[in-house]
């Protein structure tokens, strides 16, 4: 399947909005490309001036393909709680990263160095989960970082628990992503 045909119907969703009137046909789209129908997790991420404008994602695959990205695009132009819903002025200049996610792979370890050993860095998105604190760094995040111990502590802090509780108590996963971009409307 064409990511090219993800970036537009993410494209389209936010339009749906912002028009208010239907622009995607789900049924024909499922009809034309059957992998649509397959259950997959994504992020759709933002950007506007080079910095991150929206940014949604699932990190399992509940929703198929197809009502994934239509539902996280939305999401990530009208939801991010950072940020106020995008305008028309602002959709025209942004640029839409896409992010299929692999399911996400629990980590087994007795040691931050058994941790570490088990994290590429650059590559692997990694989810840390504590009672009811959570938290998520995409595998773009890593640029931000000039280490594993500084991505490792950001991702603790963004999850609110210590690293301690992070390496004795809290589940950790690794996940990887295929990503792909597409242009503004207007540059």
């Amino acid at each position: 399947m064409s990511q090219s045909l993800l970036l537009q119907i993410a494209r389209q969703s936010i339009m749906e909005v912002l028009q208010a009137e239907r622009l995607i046909d789900t049924k024909a789209l499922v009809v034309d490309n059957p992998l649509l129908k397959t259950p997959m997790a994504t992020f759709i991420t933002l950007y506007l001036d080079k910095e991150v404008r929206g940014c949604m994602g699932s990190l399992q695959a509940q929703r198929t393909l197809l009502e994934d990205v239509i539902h996280n695009a939305k999401m990530a132009a009208f939801q991010d709680p950072r940020f106020a819903p995008l305008s028309t002025a602002e959709y025209l200049h942004t640029y839409i990263e896409l992010s299929l996610l692999t399911a996400p792979k629990k980590l087994q370890f007795d040691s931050k160095e058994q941790l570490q050993s088990q994290i590429e860095v650059q590559k692997d998105g990694v989810i840390i989960e504590f009672e009811d604190h959570a938290a998520n760094f995409l595998p773009q995040v890593w640029h931000e970082y000039q280490d594993f111990q500084t991505f490792f502590t950001a991702l603790c802090q963004q999850a609110n628990i210590s690293e301690e509780t992070a390496l004795s108590t809290a589940t950790i996963y690794t996940y990887q992503v295929e990503s792909a971009f597409d242009n503004p409307l207007v540059k």
